[in-house]
């Protein structure tokens, strides 16, 4: 039966409810996965272009690794603002706008790639990334509000199985078009004309597979906007950015929003240095495209953790969980660090495991008793996603001063600080 998709929450039943109760429209919570997915994936589609960009470039880790600078600086421009574009506009409405962003940015790549300048790159990704910014204000407080507040935390890690499913499939696909032509020309042995052109060959196969993407995102982004009237007005309009930030006065939140930064961080730096890490002989010693195709463990580990949370988190109490996962992976790193050959590899790649449950879960601990300031809660721990900016390229940093090894050091460091909160949190807010 079709669907009348211009009906108003205030008509139509399926769609009413308020923060304190949530929203019964399970049509939208399908939509809400596909934009996890989405983001998710071109998100994980750094870990492939920054060994690319590095090869083209002759760049060293900490240079290779603004990428991710690049990329999630945005989420301190922009996450505020979006969250009071929500505020204006409603979720589903930005919810459009942030996929035509993302459009913009992926359709950045054609004048990249024409430059042969890496930052120009630098400069597309960041446009990608405000789009992506604005969809995970949207997407994160949204999926809360799409159910019983009581299962908040479980619905949140379920969607995020979604993001992960995302990070798993296009590293796969992104390893074959984008790495494929590593092993056939050596950058470091060319000069002048001859490595401009190289460059723009080479960097054509990236701008593919963005162009491929953008067509994508205009197609969603045209559906979602069908459902831009499908839900309550449940979030609060008023307010200024000074306001939203008066949040952080709360102890819980403003440790929610710290762990944020140094999770992204540490999910972020750990997944930029997989492909390198596994080349080394030390660790597997694969080719560039097999460590690339080897980067789909690490998320898909997060994946897998993210459906068996979603479990275990309706029966175990969430900071619990939380500090559990982070012990995990600070005792991976460990194993990782202190070992060679596969058990050295596959302990790393099995941190993705740990990760799996611990955004999420750090989100909804952090927004706990938020209500209908739910958007600017999402604003700022939105932008505390910038800790994948910072720590990133510290972590490069580490590794062109000493080795891969002892650079993850700094990961472990976030993972403890998360324990920490997972153990201050274990109780439910008052």
């Amino acid at each position: 039966m079709a669907m009348d998709t211009s009906a108003t929450a205030s008509t139509n039943p399926a769609a009413t409810g308020d923060a304190d109760h949530g929203v019964d429209a399970p049509d939208l919570r399908v939509f809400v996965f596909a934009l996890f997915f989405i983001f998710g994936g071109i998100t994980s589609l750094n870990d492939i272009v920054i060994p690319k960009l590095k090869d083209l470039f002759d760049l060293d880790y900490g240079r290779a690794l603004l990428v991710q600078a690049a990329f999630f600086a945005a989420y301190a421009v922009f996450s505020i603002p979006a969250a009071a574009i929500v505020r204006k506009a409603g979720y589903m409405r930005t919810a459009s706008i942030g996929l035509l962003l993302m459009t913009a940015g992926c359709l950045t790549f054609i004048p990249a790639s024409s430059s042969g300048k890496f930052i120009v790159f630098l400069l597309a990704l960041f446009v990608l990334a405000i789009g992506i910014t604005t969809i995970q204000v949207v997407a994160n407080p949204l999926i809360s509000l799409l159910g019983a507040p009581r299962t908040a935390h479980s619905r949140l890690t379920f969607a995020q199985f979604f993001n992960s499913l995302g990070t798993t499939i296009f590293p796969i696909v992104g390893s074959v078009l984008i790495l494929g032509g590593l092993a056939k020309v050596d950058a470091k042995a060319l000069t002048g004309e001859a490595l401009s052109a190289y460059r723009t060959a080479e960097t054509q196969a990236v701008v593919h597979t963005y162009l491929a993407l953008a067509v994508a995102l205009v197609i969603v982004a045209a559906v979602v906007w069908t459902r831009r009237n499908r839900l309550p007005d449940t979030h609060d309009r008023g307010g200024s950015i000074l306001r939203s930030l008066d949040l952080l006065k709360r102890p819980r939140f403003a440790f929610g929003a710290a762990c944020i930064f140094v999770y992204v961080g540490a999910e972020v730096a750990i997944g930029s240095l997989i492909v390198n890490y596994l080349e080394q002989k030390s660790a597997l010693g694969f080719d560039a495209v097999t460590a690339g195709q080897h980067v789909a463990y690490y998320w898909g580990g997060a994946m897998v953790g993210r459906f068996l949370g979603a479990l275990v988190l309706r029966y175990v109490s969430p900071g619990k969980v939380l500090a559990a996962v982070a012990t995990g992976s600070i005792a991976l790193i460990l194993v990782s660090a202190n070992s060679v050959g596969a058990v050295s590899g596959w302990s790393l790649l099995a941190v993705g495991l740990m990760n799996s449950i611990m955004f999420p879960t750090i989100f909804t601990l952090a927004c706990e008793g938020l209500g209908r300031r739910a958007a600017e809660g999402s604003g700022i721990l939105s932008t505390a996603i910038v800790g994948g900016a910072v720590i990133p390229p510290l972590t490069g940093m580490l590794a062109d001063a000493s080795s891969l090894r002892f650079a993850l050091a700094l990961p472990a460091v976030c993972y403890a600080i998360i324990l920490m909160y997972g153990i201050y949190a274990r109780r439910p807010a008052a």
